[in-house]
């Protein structure tokens, strides 16, 4: 999909030079990827504490070999 944004120049060259992006369309499209798994990762939080754990689960014997 071809949009036409306005967006600081001197952001978008910050973020192709950190992210070593060869193109503005790369450096917008992954900075959107990492701003949507951020955000799912913050609402993921809100969730400790809130979930009643099995009791009957026993964590350590997944880790044996």
């Amino acid at each position: 999909m071809i949009v036409q944004l306005a967006i600081d120049e001197a952001l978008i060259n910050e973020a192709r030079a950190l992210g070593h992006f060869e193109t503005q369309e790369d450096a917008v499209t992954i900075a959107l990827h990492e701003f949507i798994n951020s955000r799912k990762q913050r609402e993921i939080t809100h969730l400790f504490g809130t979930l009643d754990p099995d009791p009957d689960y026993n964590y350590k014997q997944g880790r044996k070999a």
